[in-house]
């Protein structure tokens, strides 16, 4: 990465937890309690907007999801991949758990709990459009808010946009075929060419688009660049609160019949966040990697990339679906786990330099 480029990287990973990722829990909380709301009291409303549909997607969504996820991929540098050699330990604990492991202890957790555990107290119709969600959401390692959590327990910003960069990779090739042989396990029908034109409109082309900005703002120099990501980057929070807005309006009824749904999909969501963590976080003290890199790279599996989950679970399966439901879920209880498991980093710092060379 040229100098410029790592001045740039530094700033964008070091960056202060702004006003909205602060109180993310409660806007979507409010955004949650709107929508449903609106769908209880305006519903024309809120099905005159899902209508607005062309081949199954959605163009008020879809416009949203792009503002959600440009300014998050304009911060990914593929020109830092090269630097995964310097770091070759903890890079492979990142693609081990968020692809050999993550997806698959996810839908694990969600057989046990939404089919065995809580299936008496589930709608029978539903069980596995809910278990497709918790799916989406275990394919999808975070892109965006892991800058935020290496912050806070102050991680290498270089490694962490070095392993964020290929983790999308990745994601381009392996999230449609991991996502759709776990929902084949699941015998969830796979709808192949929905899948691949979500994972072509939710990753490939706005990547591409994203890159393409990025390339142009870094050319008038860093400064430039950071300056752009500050204006649009709160767009990011405001078009995924106004998604939920719109999903929960869909969901306003059944929400208000069955408010221990919710509770009983946070579960799995949470268990699976604690296990990949812990996970992420021996395995890189197994090998002896510095504090500072084992933080990120336990923290990227244990969030997730819930713009992605939430789009493609209203592509595939449609707004007032389980399946959606159960993405936003996971929105809703991220933020304070992870903000909790940045404590326990941080806390737990003079246990994991123990046996450590040179700490």
């Amino acid at each position: 990465m040229s100098s410029q480029c790592e001045a740039a990287a530094a700033r964008a990973a070091g960056a202060p937890l702004g006003f909205f990722e602060r109180y993310l829990t409660l806007w979507v909380f409010l955004c949650i309690v709107a929508g449903t709301l609106l769908g209880l009291f305006a519903p024309a409303a809120s099905q005159a907007v899902g209508a607005l549909e062309i081949a199954q997607v959605n163009l008020p969504v879809g416009v949203l999801i792009w503002v959600m996820i440009v300014p998050m991929l304009m911060k990914i540098d593929f020109g830092a991949l090269h630097e995964i050699y310097q770091q070759k330990a903890s890079m492979g604990v990142t693609l081990f758990v968020n692809w050999a492991v993550k997806p698959f202890s996810m839908a694990l957790f969600g057989w046990l709990f939404l089919k065995h555990v809580f299936a008496p107290w589930l709608p029978a119709g539903e069980i596995d459009s809910y278990m497709a969600g918790l799916i989406l959401l275990g394919a999808a390692p975070c892109t965006a808010m892991v800058f935020v959590w290496s912050n806070l327990c102050g991680g290498n910003p270089n490694f962490t946009l070095t392993q964020v960069a290929l983790n999308d990779l990745v994601m381009v090739f392996a999230f449609a075929p991991i996502v759709a042989l776990l929902l084949g396990v699941s015998s969830i029908p796979v709808p192949w060419d929905t899948l691949l034109l979500s994972v072509a409109m939710y990753i490939v082309i706005p990547l591409a688009i994203a890159q393409l900005l990025r390339r142009r703002l870094l050319a008038r120099g860093p400064e430039v660049f950071q300056a752009a990501l500050a204006r649009i980057g709160p767009f990011t929070i405001v078009a995924l609160l106004a998604t939920l807005v719109l999903l929960f309006s869909f969901q306003g009824e059944a929400i208000v019949e069955r408010p221990l749904i919710i509770a009983m999909l946070a579960v799995p969501i949470l268990l699976q966040t604690l296990f990949i963590a812990a996970l992420g976080y021996w395995l890189n003290h197994s090998l002896k990697v510095r504090h500072d890199i084992a933080g990120p790279s336990a923290l990227i599996g244990a969030s997730n990339f819930f713009e992605l989950a939430v789009a493609v679970a209203i592509v595939l399966y449609g707004f007032d679906s389980g399946a959606a439901l159960a993405t936003v879920v996971g929105v809703l209880i991220e933020v304070p786990v992870m903000l909790a498991l940045v404590k326990l980093v941080n806390n737990s710092r003079a246990w994991y330099a123990r046996g450590l060379p040179h700490n």
